[in-house]
């Protein structure tokens, strides 16, 4: 259980720094609305959101 939280929290951790490079991304090739950096910038605050959950999860599970 202790290393499927640790995989999980890894690929949040991943997810979310992709995602929130995309974000940045699409800002400097800006067409002008910004919907999609929006709609990225949303999802990153999902993903943190659900990495730190996993995060507590997994405190709470290596607590002895």
């Amino acid at each position: 259980m202790t290393t499927l939280l640790t995989v999980l929290v890894g690929i949040g951790m991943l997810a979310t720094l992709g995602v929130m490079l995309a974000g940045m991304l699409g800002l400097t090739q800006s067409d002008g609305t910004g919907t999609r950096s929006n709609a990225l910038m949303r999802w990153r605050v999902v993903l943190q959101g659900v990495t730190l959950a996993l995060f507590a999860l997994l405190l709470l599970v290596t607590r002895h």
